[in-house]
């Protein structure tokens, strides 16, 4: 199994899981660690390690989503992936959004290679950052008749 931690800035974390059980139902084998602004970066560490300890069954590792590149969620998340690179297996994503974090949540259970369920991830959210173009139609006369 595959385990997932959702961790970002303010209410990301706990605002996009709210949408994922909406979605797909209470995930197991899933926290999210919001970093709130009472919050220092040696509390977010210790939340992270929390959730990363309580995932240990997950054997297959750990994915993690984060919000931003370069903020202290991502950067968190990554200094503890190479500081526990011993005990756990910890993939970090970031520029995360809802439609990648619920095709994970949803596919993960089929899947025992991380690396290719982040690869899928990634695709996921590309795909799921788009414009819509309304097109207008032009209107065209019939006459009465031939």
């Amino acid at each position: 199994m595959i385990g997932i931690v959702v961790t970002g800035h303010g209410h990301f974390a706990s605002g996009l899981t709210s949408s994922v059980e909406l979605i797909g139902g209470k995930p197991e084998h899933y926290h999210a660690v919001d970093f709130v602004q009472e919050d220092s970066t040696d509390d977010l560490e210790k939340k992270l390690e929390a959730a990363f300890a309580s995932l240990k069954d997950c054997t297959d590792g750990i994915l993690v989503f984060t919000d931003l590149v370069g903020g202290s969620p991502f950067k968190v998340s990554v200094e503890l992936a190479m500081k526990l690179q011993e005990q756990y297996k910890i993939v970090v994503l970031s520029g995360s959004n809802l439609g990648m974090i619920v095709e994970a949540n949803l596919t993960r259970s089929f899947a025992n290679d991380i690396d290719a369920l982040a690869a899928q991830t990634i695709e996921t959210g590309k795909t799921q950052v788009m414009r819509f173009e309304l097109v207008q139609h032009e209107e065209v006369e019939t006459e009465d008749g031939i």
